[in-house]
């Protein structure tokens, strides 16, 4: 596959083994940049914008899909080519993952069908597939881009990460499947447990507690706590801890707060507790995360 990447601030492609490679891109220019890349219909693509916008063309241009901040973009199509063409806007970063059918079916050998559109009935299907990225990717997505490794080890490190990534991906409960489960088919059932996502994250430092939750969307707390995990792949409580460290550790990055202030602001007394959440969660302290982006 050869790189033909134009007019782009970064674009560097790290391969991790055989049928497998990950491109980190950014722009950091005030204007949109453009990169092209062949890409065989051999291969399955992951791409994951960390920031800003960006614009994947179709077709010479004629059709296009959009991806914004902390979205992903899955894209598969066996019957025909489907090059990168991509114009990344403005202080932009993404992390894409190129991945061979071939390899990817032997990933879920034992489990083909769970990946619905390589089923036998879709496997010649072309797929394309645009979602949020959740707080536990977006924690697998900054340790790709910001870590701090000898050259040695570096590559396995990557590979390990984008392994776990792409478990994430698809880390869906069976019954998430809201064709399967009555309870999602509802559309008010959903905005019940969106809005319950919305409070707990506008109240992330003093969160209510789960039946004060569930009254307040108008659940029932056993169809709160279900109904949550079902579209967010995780319980309410550890799905805020992610959210929490993320926002702690962008807020850490910006460097307009001390250590103190970031652990109030999420909702920590002291400073000691919030440092040992933030090291459960990133296996660092916020001071060496930091130390370790300067030496970068």
């Amino acid at each position: 596959m050869e790189n033909k990447n134009i007019a782009v601030s970064s674009a560097d492609e790290i391969g991790l083994e055989e049928g497998f490679s990950m491109l980190k891109i950014q722009n950091e220019e005030n204007s949109d940049r453009h990169i092209i890349r062949e890409i065989d219909c051999s291969f399955i693509q992951f791409h994951f914008c960390l920031r800003g916008s960006s614009r994947f063309n179709f077709n010479e241009g004629r059709y296009h899909l959009q991806v914004e901040e902390e979205q992903s973009l899955l894209l598969y199509n066996p019957q025909r080519d489907l090059p990168i063409d991509l114009k990344i806007g403005p202080r932009a970063q993404l992390i894409s993952l190129l991945i061979s059918i071939k390899k990817f079916h032997a990933l879920f050998s034992h489990e083909a069908d769970y990946i619905h559109f390589l089923s036998e009935d879709n496997r010649d299907k072309k797929y394309y597939n645009n979602e949020d990225i959740s707080p536990a990717m977006m924690v697998v997505l900054n340790q790709m881009t910001h870590y701090n490794m000898h050259d040695s080890v570096k590559k396995l490190y990557l590979k390990g990460k984008a392994y776990e990534l792409i478990s994430l991906f698809f880390n869906k409960p069976e019954d998430a499947d809201i064709e399967q489960c009555p309870f999602l088919v509802d559309e008010e059932n959903v905005a019940r447990i969106r809005r319950a996502k919305d409070i707990i994250i506008a109240n992330m430092a003093e969160p209510p507690g789960l039946e004060t939750l569930a009254n307040e969307v108008g659940l029932n707390l056993k169809k709160l706590k279900t109904g949550f995990k079902q579209i967010y792949g995780d319980s309410v409580y550890s799905f805020l801890f992610d959210y929490k460290m993320e926002y702690a550790r962008k807020m850490l990055e910006g460097g307009a707060h001390n250590v103190n202030e970031v652990g109030f602001k999420i909702g920590y007394s002291t400073a000691s507790h919030f440092i040992a959440a933030f090291k459960k969660k990133y296996g660092t302290t916020p001071k060496k995360y930091l130390m370790s982006l300067n030496n970068g």
